[in-house]
C-alpha cells in the first residue's frame, strides 16, 4: 500500500494540523476522526516505506478517497493477517504431527534411512498420487473415491468432448457450406459483370429506340389531330362507322357492274360521226375495206393452195 502513496503529494502532520484545526473552528470541513485517520494511515505507510510525508494540500474530496482507500487497504490487511496467522497455526500443527510420525516410524524401525531404496520410492510416489488427487491419506478408501471420482470427471469430459466435436463438425459443415454458397455468388457475382456490358449496349439500343418511338409517337398523334381536323371539316360524324363504308363500297361495286355494259356500249359509239350522212359515209366506207379486206384474203389463200399443188 506504500507503493499506491509513494508518488502522491500528502500534507505534513503540521499541515494536516493546521488544516484540521481550521475545519473544526470554521463548522463547515471535514470530519476530525476522518482527518486523524487519515492522517495516522499515512504516516504508518510512509513510515513502514522508509520515507518522509510530503506536504501537499488537502480538500474535501482527496479526505473522502483517501479515506476510502485507508479503510480499504485495513480491512484487506485484517483479512491477510488472519489467513496468515491460521497458516501458520496449520504448520505448526503439521510440523508437530509430523515430528510425533517421525518419532512412531523410528520406535518400530521404519526410518525412512533404513529403508530400502524401492521402499522409499514407493511411497514417495504414492505421496505424489494422494496430492495429485487432493486427498488427506493414502487409504484404499480414499483411492477409490479418489478414482471414482475422477472417472466421473473423465467421463463429464469425454461427453463434453464428444459434444464440442459433434458443434464443430457442424461448424465445420456450416463453414463448407458457406464457402461453396460464396463460391457460387463469386460466380455469379462475375457472370453478371461479365453481362454488364451487353446488357449496357442492349439498354443502349432500347434507349434509342424509346427515342424513336416517342417521336413517332408525336408525329402519330399529331398526324392524329391533322386526320381528326380534317374529318371535322369534311363533316364526318361518329354515325359512319365502317360497317356503313362497307355497305357504301359494296353498293358502289354493284352500280359498276350495273353501269359497266351502258358505258361499253357507249364507248363504241364514240368514233361515229355525229351526222347521219356522215355516219352512212363511214359505214360504207368500212364495208369497202372489209371487203377488200376479204378479198386480199382470198387472193393470199388461193396462192397458197398454189404453190402447194
Amino acid at each position: 500500500m506504500s507503493e499506491i502513496v509513494e508518488g502522491t503529494d500528502c500534507p505534513s502532520t503540521s499541515s494536516i494540523t493546521s488544516l484540521e484545526s481550521k475545519k473544526t473552528s470554521g463548522n463547515a470541513g471535514f470530519d476530525a476522526s476522518q482527518i486523524a485517520e487519515v492522517k495516522a494511515w499515512l504516516i504508518s505507510q510512509f513510515d513502514a516505506a522508509g520515507k518522509d510525508l510530503p506536504d501537499f494540500e488537502y480538500t474535501s474530496r482527496s479526505i473522502a478517497h483517501i479515506h476510502k482507500i485507508a479503510a480499504l487497504s485495513q480491512a484487506k490487511t485484517q483479512a491477510a493477517t488472519i489467513v496468515a496467522n491460521d497458516f501458520r497455526q496449520k504448520a505448526t500443527e503439521y510440523r508437530s504431527q509430523a515430528a510425533r510420525i517421525r518419532e512412531i516410524l523410528e520406535h518400530v524401525g521404519l526410518v525412512q534411512d533404513s529403508l530400502p531404496s524401492n521402499v522409499v520410492s514407493s511411497a514417495q510416489v504414492l505421496a505424489n498420487v494422494a496430492n495429485l488427487l487432493n486427498i488427506r491419506d493414502t487409504e484404499l478408501s480414499s483411492f477409490l473415491v479418489a478414482m471414482a471420482d475422477l472417472s466421473l470427471r473423465k467421463t463429464a469430459v469425454e461427453e463434453k468432448r464428444a459434444k464440442v466435436q459433434k458443434e464443430s463438425k457442424e461448424l465445420l459443415d456450416y463453414t463448407r457450406k458457406a464457402i461453396a454458397r460464396l463460391t457460387y455468388l463469386k460466380r455469379a457475382l462475375a457472370q453478371l459483370e461479365d453481362d454488364v456490358p451487353p446488357c449496357e449496349a442492349q439498354m443502349e439500343h432500347w434507349k434509342t429506340n424509346l427515342a424513336i418511338m416517342d417521336s413517332k409517337e408525336r408525329q402519330y398523334l399529331q398526324q392524329y389531330s391533322n386526320y381528326k381536323a380534317m374529318l371535322n371539316r369534311v363533316g364526318y360524324s361518329p354515325e359512319i362507322s365502317h360497317g356503313v363504308l362497307v355497305e357504301m363500297a359494296e353498293h358502289r361495286k354493284d352500280l359498276e357492274k350495273k353501269t359497266k355494259p351502258i358505258l361499253d356500249t357507249l364507248r363504241s359509239y364514240q368514233d361515229l360521226p355525229p351526222d347521219k350522212a356522215l355516219a352512212a359515209l363511214a359505214i360504207e366506207d368500212k364495208k369497202r375495206h372489209y371487203a377488200a379486206a376479204e378479198k386480199y384474203l382470198e387472193d393470199v389463200l388461193q396462192s397458197a393452195l398454189e404453190s402447194n399443188n
